[in-house]
């Protein structure tokens, strides 16, 4: 299927499974999707399973979306309060249309667990409370984390997918009726020897002179250090081994940052193991980076990269050049765990760590020009696949070794994806053979299902202020907000989108001024500035 043809059926509404080998062109056609909403005045929500795969679209994890979070299973106690959430309410009460991308790590049990709170907050029966639903991915790709132990301990929550773990496993899945569209155009791999390595891997046909080509590819040692090129390993062990080399070769003075606390140790420690930032950061000037928390309003998000090009000389804190040319400054930021209106246990850290070296599992979704990938350790099914499609060539591909694993692909899979193909190839031939007309009526029909324009609305252009622009007293915005600092800090802090949807949790839970005030670090007066800007107290 070509991206037009599945355009044309996302257009009428139905509920689709997006999929087709990397570089097909998913991402390409949700956000043509996405613009073509967009055009009509709807704003659909822009999910992903993980935090970094939310990065490479703009949008934020569906566990954040749905307000499950952390949880593992929702008790008829945690549905009550995920729908009692005024925010949560408001949002999906806008939502018609709900994309969730990298599906492939997202368990059958999660997904269930998301169609619980639409279900719960759209008072429906359908699935998912009636949304569109668009689920984005290739099972090929690394396949979703479960807690064996959940399993053991607590088997009726697992009996969706009693066997496997997948999300097409989970009854919710059939319950869509979701149209299959499979993309088969190839966009970023041009090789045509590498990419009859990839679609061997993916039918389970690789022979010895695949596996030879591969090891073509092996460098050495001494080749391997010369590479200015992304590393990739499957070991945390190894990027971290790396990043500390990498940072001691850079001449000049390492900066320490280290992590705040405050809590029971247990609970500070299962926050650690979710915080991507060490408990010591070390960085220095032209050390590579990655961001580890999502700051829309400032620039970043989980998942961007750069290079720290100095310290800020008011604070000491990091400035980061990132890949697209935004100079920004890492403040630190809170990874909080709560209890309804209570702060069990908190930690605060720069929102950085290094990225000389990644591991393949934060890899996904990236597209390189070249890269150097170590999958002799490789341990889990689609590790290989997943690192060795992030590369457009043969020629930008370097391995330092490759063992028998690193070329397999999950059975299970393997055997769905025939039917995923079946089942593309029949949804193509009857909108193929549908009449333009009623195509053209199915697509406004659904318009105005969601209370859509018919036609694209002409946009206002807005006029932006240049960087740098000065006010009627001769400042920049910078100038103005570094004056201001100085006289009062924590007042004059800039507020960011993760911290304005914080604020309104815990002020509707029932914390004062006071209490606010210390949580955030800022003084009673921005606080009440802020609770006002939000509409939630009267001026």
């Amino acid at each position: 299927m070509t991206q037009e043809e599945a355009l044309t059926i996302l257009k009428t509404g139905a509920n689709v499974f997006l999929t087709g080998e990397p570089g097909a062109g998913k991402t390409h056609t949700i956000n043509r999707y996405v613009e073509y909403l967009r055009s009509r005045g709807v704003e659909p929500a822009i999910t992903a399973s993980t935090g970094i795969a939310a990065t490479h679209i703009g949008g934020m994890t569906i566990h954040s979306w749905s307000g499950i979070g952390v949880r593992s299973y929702l008790s008829d106690f945690d549905l009550e309060d995920i729908a009692s959430k005024e925010r949560l309410v408001k949002r999906m009460g806008e939502t018609r249309v709900l994309i969730i991308d990298e599906i492939s790590m997202l368990s059958g049990k999660m997904l269930s667990m998301v169609d619980q709170v639409c279900r719960a907050i759209k008072r429906s029966d359908h699935a998912f409370g009636g949304l569109q639903v668009i689920l984005v991915g290739d099972f090929f790709q690394l396949p979703p984390i479960v807690d064996r132990s959940e399993q053991r301990f607590v088997p009726e929550l697992f009996q969706d997918t009693p066997q496997t773990h997948f999300a097409f496993d989970s009854s919710v899945w059939s319950r869509l009726n979701l149209i299959v569209c499979y993309l088969q155009e190839q966009h970023r791999q041009e090789d045509k020897t590498f990419l009859s390595i990839l679609s061997a891997m993916r039918n389970e046909e690789i022979h010895e002179d695949h596996v030879e080509t591969l090891k073509g590819r092996q460098i050495d040692s001494a080749t391997r250090e010369a590479l200015k090129v992304p590393k990739l390993y499957t070991h945390n062990a190894d990027v971290d081994r790396i990043n500390s080399d990498e940072l001691s070769r850079l001449g000049g003075e390492v900066r320490s940052f280290a992590m705040e606390s405050k809590g029971p140790d247990r609970l500070i420690e299962s926050l650690k193991r979710s915080c991507l930032s060490p408990d010591v950061l070390g960085l220095k000037v032209g050390a590579k980076v990655m961001f580890t928390k999502n700051d829309f309003e400032t620039g970043f998000v989980n998942g961007t990269l750069g290079e720290i090009e100095g310290f800020n000389k008011d604070d000491g804190y990091p400035i980061v050049r990132t890949f697209n040319g935004d100079a920004i400054v890492a403040m630190p930021m809170e990874w909080p765990m709560n209890d309804g209106d209570k702060v069990l246990a908190r930690i605060k850290q720069v929102p950085l760590r290094l990225a000389w070296a990644l591991t393949v599992h934060k890899s996904q979704g990236m597209s390189l020009d070249a890269a150097f990938m170590d999958l002799s350790n490789a341990f889990e099914y689609g590790q290989g696949y997943v690192a060795l499609s992030r590369v457009r060539s043969l020629n930008g591909l370097y391995l330092g070794g490759l063992n028998e694993r690193a070329l397999r692909v999950h059975p299970t899979v393997r055997a769905r994806d025939s039917a995923f193909k079946e089942q593309s190839s029949e949804a193509q031939i009857t909108f193929d053979e549908m009449e333009k007309e009623k195509l053209s009526k199915l697509h406004m029909n659904f318009l105005s299902a969601i209370g859509a324009s018919s036609k694209p609305i002409k946009k206002i252009e807005k006029t932006k202020k240049k960087v740098g622009a000065v006010d009627e007293n001769g400042e920049t915005y910078n100038d103005r907000l570094e004056r201001l600092r100085k006289v009062h800090p924590k007042a004059y802090m800039p507020w960011i989108e993760g911290e304005d949807e914080r604020l309104t949790d815990r002020f509707e839970d029932g914390l004062s001024i006071s209490e606010l005030s210390a949580i955030f670090e800022r003084k009673p007066g921005a606080i009440t500035a802020r609770l006002k800007k939000l509409g939630l107290i009267e001026e």
